[in-house]
């Protein structure tokens, strides 16, 4: 028995470029002069209030702190708002959203920090951290497999803690002082 094995394809080379060519950096904004509405908001330490407008209606992104916490990046799904103590970073054409999620995550943010006091990063240290990238198509495919597995993660998660009990109409036994 014969038995045939294909050929590998040659994979393409994966780049070295500056994060600043596979993302656009923006900055987030004060949202206290918007009435409340169903837009998240989000600062470096994740959810915060919903709003009426968005900052990006659109197009997700990588959220990374621009003071404080600047060393956990996560991903940001259209429509959102960020406070100006967050970065969001948008793919630029041909980059492939949940595979620079990933290359975020493995950044030692820490490292990049410009302050002495409250950790701080800029736009212009983001924009020139070199990174490698492989072009869009393997870019797609290892962001899928990432995404795939946070969401097994989150699922696990959810799996093996402890059901949260709110304060509602669903918890009715409540303790009543008696004066």
């Amino acid at each position: 028995m014969i038995i045939s094995i294909p050929a590998a394809q040659p994979r393409p080379a994966w780049e070295q470029r500056q994060l600043g060519d596979t993302v656009e950096v923006c900055s987030g904004r004060d949202y206290k002069h918007l009435p409340a509405g169903r837009i998240p908001v989000y600062g470096t330490g994740g959810y915060m209030t919903s709003v009426s407008a968005a900052l990006s209606y659109a197009r997700d992104a990588v959220g990374i702190g621009r003071k404080g916490t600047i060393d956990r990046p996560y991903k940001l799904v259209a429509p959102f708002w960020t406070v100006d103590t967050l970065f969001f970073s948008i793919p630029r054409e041909g980059n492939d959203l949940d595979f620079l999620l990933g290359v975020f995550l493995r950044i030692d943010w820490k490292s990049k920090n410009e302050a002495t006091g409250l950790p701080s990063l800029s736009k212009q240290t983001i924009n020139e951290i070199e990174v490698f990238i492989p072009e869009a198509t393997e870019q797609s495919r290892i962001g899928h497999v990432f995404a795939k597995l946070d969401n097994l993660i989150t699922l696990h998660q959810r799996k093996h803690s402890p059901p949260r009990i709110r304060n509602s109409a669903l918890c009715p036994l409540r303790v009543k002082e008696v004066s």
